[in-house]
C-alpha cells in the first residue's frame, strides 16, 4: 500500500499510479514533477523540469457553452455592420446627386378621365398649360365646401385684379352618386361661373381621389341621406401638372392668394 509520503516523493511523483491518484484527489490541480540531476560543470544539484500534467476541470462542459455566446456576438456584429452600411447609403431628403432624379416626397397626382358639367370627357391633358387650383368636395356639404368655394373665388379675383395672374379653379366632387353634371352645374354657378366642375363614375372619382391622396368616407347614412367625412384638400398645380402647394381649410382669401402668388414667383426665378 502506498502512503502519502511515498506518493509525493520526487522519485515516485512521475509514476502512472501517482498521477491517477492525484486526478482523483484534486482534479483541477496542475502537477509539475521534477527530479534532481548532478550538473557536470558545477557539480551541484539542480532540478530537471518535466512537462506539466494538467487536468482541466472544465473539460466536461458542453461545446454549447462557447458556441452560443459566439453565435450571438456574431449576429450582433453583423446587424451593426448592416446598419452602418445602410446609414452610409441613406440620402437625406433634398440631398444627393444632381445627376439622378431624387424623390423629395410621395408622388401626388396622375391620369384621370372624368365628365364636366357639359357632359364632356376631361382628362389630365386638358389641365396642362395653365395654373390650376384643384379642390375636392361635394355639393351636399352643409358648411365647409360652400366656405371653401367662396374663398377660392375671392382668391382668384385678388390674383387677377391686383397681380394680373390667372388661375383656373376646378372642383372635383367626391359624391358622384348625387352630384351629376346638371346638378353640379347649377350648384357651382352660385359661387363663380369660372368654376369647372368634374364628376363621373364612382370608380373613376375614387381613383383620382386616391392619386391626389384625398380621403373621404360616407358617415351617418340613412338611405340616400348621408354626410361625407373628407380631408377637404386644395392643390395648386403648375402648367406641367406638378403639385406646387397643398392648402387646408385654415387659409382665408387673402392668405390663399398670397401663397399662390409666392409659389408662382418662386417658380418663375
Amino acid at each position: 500500500m502506498l502512503t502519502s509520503r511515498s506518493i509525493f516523493s520526487p522519485s515516485k511523483l512521475h509514476s502512472p499510479h501517482a498521477r491517477c491518484l492525484l486526478r482523483r484527489l484534486h482534479p483541477s490541480i496542475s502537477v509539475r514533477s521534477c527530479r534532481y540531476s548532478t550538473a557536470s560543470k558545477y557539480n551541484k544539484e539542480r532540478p530537471e523540469v518535466h512537462p506539466v500534467i494538467s487536468v482541466d476541470a472544465h473539460t466536461s462542459r458542453s461545446w454549447a457553452t462557447y458556441i452560443i455566446p459566439a453565435a450571438v456576438m456574431g449576429f450582433v456584429g453583423l446587424a451593426a455592420f448592416v446598419h452602418y452600411n445602410d446609414e452610409r447609403r441613406a440620402v437625406l431628403k433634398g440631398q444627393g446627386s444632381t445627376s439622378v432624379n431624387v424623390v423629395k416626397g410621395p408622388v401626388i397626382g396622375g391620369p384621370f378621365a372624368l365628365i364636366d358639367t357639359e357632359k364632356r370627357i376631361v382628362t389630365e391633358k386638358d389641365l396642362r398649360g395653365n395654373w390650376t387650383l384643384l379642390y375636392f368636395g361635394y355639393t351636399s356639404s352643409p358648411d365647409v365646401v360652400p366656405e371653401q368655394l367662396q374663398i377660392m373665388s375671392k382668391a382668384i379675383n385678388i390674383l387677377e385684379s391686383r397681380h394680373s395672374v390667372k388661375v383656373r379653379p376646378v372642383f372635383v366632387t367626391i359624391d358622384p352618386q348625387r352630384d351629376n353634371p346638371s346638378h353640379l352645374c347649377a350648384y357651382l354657378k352660385e359661387f363663380d361661373p369660372r368654376l369647372i366642375g368634374l364628376t363621373g363614375p364612382v370608380a373613376a372619382v375614387r381613383q383620382m381621389a386616391q392619386e391626389y391622396r384625398v380621403y373621404f368616407k360616407k358617415i351617418e347614412e340613412d338611405g340616400n341621406d348621408y354626410l361625407i367625412d373628407s380631408s377637404h384638400k386644395m392643390y395648386l398645380l403648375s402648367p406641367n401638372l406638378e403639385v406646387m402647394r397643398c392648402f387646408g381649410i385654415e387659409y382665408n382669401a387673402e392668405e390663399l392668394s398670397q401663397a399662390i402668388l409666392n409659389a408662382l414667383q418662386k417658380t418663375a426665378h
